[in-house]
């Protein structure tokens, strides 16, 4: 056998080895192209919208959080309110 001969030959054995894994190389490529367009249009918008979501959910959070507070101060001012209601009476029952 010659070297060209010899050479030809190991060609064809890498031919037929190159080619199976190119093709496996390929079927990657298309999977991560695939794997690309759902992050993009799937995973992403609904990832936008679950957050969208959550600052609307927030939003309200806050706002009941608001009236909470503002009701706390109602129940203070009712307290205070008492206590010095409570004073006048006293001074008065003293007076009369």
């Amino acid at each position: 056998m010659t070297d060209n001969e010899l050479l030809q030959a190991i060609s064809g054995l890498f031919d037929k080895r190159i080619t199976p894994i190119e093709q496996q190389l390929e079927n990657v490529v298309r999977d991560i192209k695939d794997i690309r367009l759902t992050l993009e249009n799937e995973t992403n918008r609904n990832i936008m919208r679950v957050a969208e979501g959550h600052l609307d959910i927030s939003r309200k959070l806050d706002e009941a959080l608001k009236v909470e507070n503002e009701k706390e101060m109602l129940v203070i001012r009712v307290n205070i309110l008492e206590n010095e209601l409570r004073k006048v009476k006293d001074k008065l029952s003293t007076i009369a």
